[in-house]
């Protein structure tokens, strides 16, 4: 089987944008949630100390309830982000998962951790 590779110049171009994108990502967890120390790449939101008040403990619950979603959604993006990096770094960067041809230039530009092409994506998610 012919190995497929795309332009060295666009791979380098993707893997500083998604180094980027990494640091980030990690810089926004950061600011409301640790590593957590059982779990490798995986955050937990932390929870504020405010006070004993009920006025105190509804503004802790109410801010830990609106930062989860936003640290799941954001662990999901790293999850993305690593991905890509270690495809790089296999040399299968920019390949379709499933069908295992190129992804085009233009999709990897919206979307540099994209793994598939935009016609397995569509057949997938069933948006034909």
């Amino acid at each position: 089987m012919t190995k497929i590779t795309l332009d060295p110049q666009l791979i380098k171009e993707m893997e500083t944008l998604i180094t980027e994108q990494r640091a980030k990502l990690v810089a926004e967890l950061d600011k409301f949630a640790k590593k957590d120390p059982h779990v490798a790449d995986e955050y937990e939101t932390s929870y504020s100390e405010y006070g004993d008040d009920v006025d105190e403990n509804t503004q802790e619950v109410t801010e830990y309830l609106a930062n989860k979603p936003v640290e799941l959604q954001l662990e999901k993006e790293l999850k993305d982000v690593d991905k890509a990096l270690k495809s790089i770094k296999a040399g299968t960067y920019g390949i379709c998962k499933y069908c295992k041809q190129p992804i085009e230039e233009k999709r990897l530009r919206a979307r540099p951790t994209s793994g598939s092409c935009v016609s397995c994506k569509k057949t997938i998610t069933q948006e034909l």
